[in-house]
């Protein structure tokens, strides 16, 4: 089998990028990479560039124009644009994907898209260009990626709308590192605590996201833009095990669910191999060695983030920019030690409740809010107390 799709990773020296990788390894007949971009770990950079050999690559510290280790430094944006480029996948971190992610659109590639802020700050310009440009937005992450597999067959799935007998779909939460945790001892948790999460593997970011459920709010607003559900069609169930990643609730009282390990290597593969889906080597789901699979309601004064999100969701317009950023910037300030665990929430609601929404935000506008919402935090909550 000859080489069939190029592709681009933008993040690739994070976590979700080092997997991509590892999937890239495993199908070189099928990936082949032509780009490469990270942010300041130009050592690992350099080292996946004299792996990969790829005719492109970007960083914020090379300059556009130059040559670097053989590979043509360019911005992000044309990264996007390479002729040889099929697919590209998004997986930096935070405001950083947006643009990025619009040019791939606008030039019509395939987008495997691993960040989340993309839809939350920008959601409805998003599909709009997707659907304008008839390019694909691919899910990466676990739950969207199960809840696009458990359609498959039953639906049609167009650019950010399904078409079929759904009822809703519920996206699996593991309730993160504190899930058990005395709610009273949650404002004196550490940095070390909350980024030990019991089930995966991510980066410090996600992994805080996960333990303050900010995640699944995030998950909910992608679902709701990745699939044209409305908000009172998408739920979130408790799932200690992260065994099941989502079900879909069919009109007829059937469910349908997708089940596997908590390894990002399996979603990461599903949308850069699709619509081919492909032998791996990753390690498999043995449902022999499973006791059992739980699930339960949320109890939602343990998750404040959680009810934010979703208040920012209804809200609409440019809120959801405000939840990305306040979020980004809260989750900072506790891995800094400037603010306790339970400050998080109260962080954001800050920002939430300082904004005056703008029901239509251009890409101009919602860039301006991301920017006025860190300078707003960084001055509003400029602690000099250290928690640990």
């Amino acid at each position: 089998m000859g080489v069939t799709r190029g592709l681009v990773i933008l993040g690739s020296t994070g976590s979700i990028g080092q997997q991509a990788l590892d999937v890239a390894r495993a199908c070189p007949d099928e990936l082949r990479v032509v780009g490469l971009a990270a942010g300041q770990n130009l050592e690992l950079l350099a080292a996946q560039v004299s792996e990969w050999s790829p005719a492109f690559v970007s960083a914020p510290p090379l300059l556009p124009g130059s040559s670097w280790h053989g590979a043509r430094v360019v911005p992000l944006d044309e990264m996007c644009e390479i002729p040889d480029a099929e697919r590209v996948l998004i997986c930096t971190a935070g405001a950083t994907g947006l643009r990025p992610t619009l040019a791939a659109i606008r030039a019509g590639k395939s987008v495997a898209l691993a960040n989340k802020e993309v839809l939350v700050m920008a959601g409805d310009l998003v599909m709009t260009e997707a659907r304008r440009h008839g390019a694909a937005l691919l899910p990466v992450d676990s739950e969207h990626s199960a809840v696009w597999q458990c359609l498959a067959g039953d639906c049609e799935l167009g650019i950010g709308k399904v078409t079929g007998p759904v009822r809703r779909v519920l996206l699996t939460a593991s309730g993160g590192a504190f899930r058990d945790l005395p709610f009273e001892e949650l404002k004196s948790v550490t940095r070390e605590q909350a980024l030990a999460h019991p089930n995966w593997v991510m980066g410090p970011k996600v992994t805080i996201d996960s333990a303050t459920l900010m995640n699944k709010g995030f998950e909910v607003i992608e679902a709701h833009w990745l699939f044209g559900l409305s908000y009172n069609q998408i739920d979130v169930v408790l799932h200690r095990e992260s065994i099941v990643h989502a079900l879909v609730e069919f009109i007829d009282g059937s469910y349908k669910a997708e089940l596997g390990p908590p390894d990002m290597r399996l979603p990461v593969q599903h949308a850069l191999t699709y619509p081919v889906r492909r032998a791996a080597s990753w390690p498999r789901l043995n449902l022999e060695d499973v006791a059992h699979l739980s699930f339960a309601p949320l109890e939602s004064r343990r998750y404040p983030c959680y009810e934010l999100a979703l208040a920012a969701a209804e809200s609409g317009g440019s809120m959801s920019a405000v939840l990305s950023a306040a979020d980004d910037v809260a989750v900072r300030f506790f891995l800094d030690g400037r603010i306790p665990f339970t400050g998080i929430a109260e962080t954001v609601d800050r920002a939430l409740q300082a904004h005056e929404c703008n029901a239509q935000p251009t890409l101009e506008e919602i860039v301006e809010v991301d920017a006025q919402t860190r300078a707003f935090l960084e001055q509003s909550v400029g602690l000099t107390r250290h928690f640990y």
